[in-house]
């Protein structure tokens, strides 16, 4: 275990006097995973590839070959890949109660792989793939399963239409539903902890201004600078794992 610092202890205090607390959770979470992020520096995913010809709707209507040559590599990548104790730890959060859920911008399904059952994924989710003019929505495992037989773009079985990712790609909106999920959370919450997100990246990142605006506090578990650091009652900024890890252990203290 990792010793609580008082900034963790605040955090812990924070929920467990909080009545309505949630999480919002961004892709430093998954990094443990060995998943990585989009923007880091030198080692984000963006860094080595243009999203704009890669993970464009339109990139996927004009060129689905073009597109499932990117999102079938990190389809592989993500497919594999487990929860980490950074996940575990927010799972334990909601099963004691001290969170109403989470609202993460992550598509890896790790989350809810990890016990975690109130999940908001705001862009979508790989768990899985449909079909643009039949509406059949095919398993990631399926959809994996044919990628590694060198399928090239998986297709639907039905009416052989190249699948879509039940993600929100580039050019896309926000599903309405999530999004207003999100929002509703986000504006009940006296407590939102931010965890793993540079918080820059909009609709998302209005949602911790929606909790300040109603009178909530904003606590920050992610490395980097964010636009909330002047407004959050607290922040944590070493590795994701041994902060909550921390906090767990100052709730149990």
């Amino acid at each position: 275990m990792t010793q609580a610092t008082s900034d963790a202890l605040r955090v812990a205090e924070l929920l467990s006097e909080a009545e309505a607390a949630v999480v919002l959770t961004g892709a430093g979470v998954s990094v443990p995973s060995g998943i990585p992020d989009f923007r880091t520096p030198g080692k984000g995913l963006w860094e080595k590839v243009d999203p704009m010809k890669v993970a464009h709707i339109d990139v996927f209507r004009r060129d689905p070959d073009r597109f499932w040559h990117f999102y079938g590599d990190r389809f592989a990548t993500l497919g594999d890949r487990e929860p980490n104790p950074a996940h575990e730890i927010i799972a334990e959060l909601e099963a004691r109660g001290l969170i109403r859920g989470v609202i993460t911008q992550n598509i890896d399904r790790l989350h809810r792989k990890a016990g975690s059952e109130n999940v908001v994924e705001v862009h979508g989710s790989i768990e899985w793939s449909v079909c643009p003019d039949c509406g059949t929505r095919v398993g990631v495992e399926r959809v994996i399963e044919k990628l590694r037989a060198g399928v090239g773009t998986p297709e639907c079985e039905a009416c052989i239409t190249p699948l879509k990712p039940d993600v929100v790609l580039f050019g896309e909106l926000l599903p309405e539903e999530a999004m207003s999920d999100a929002f509703a959370l986000a504006s009940e919450a006296d407590v939102m902890v931010a965890i793993g997100s540079s918080l820059e990246v909009y609709p998302v990142a209005s949602l911790p201004g929606v909790t300040l605006e109603n009178g909530g506090c904003l606590a920050l578990v992610t490395q980097g600078r964010t636009p909330y650091d002047a407004d959050a009652d607290v922040k944590l900024t070493g590795d994701v794992v041994d902060e909550l890890d921390a906090v767990l252990e100052a709730l149990d203290g």
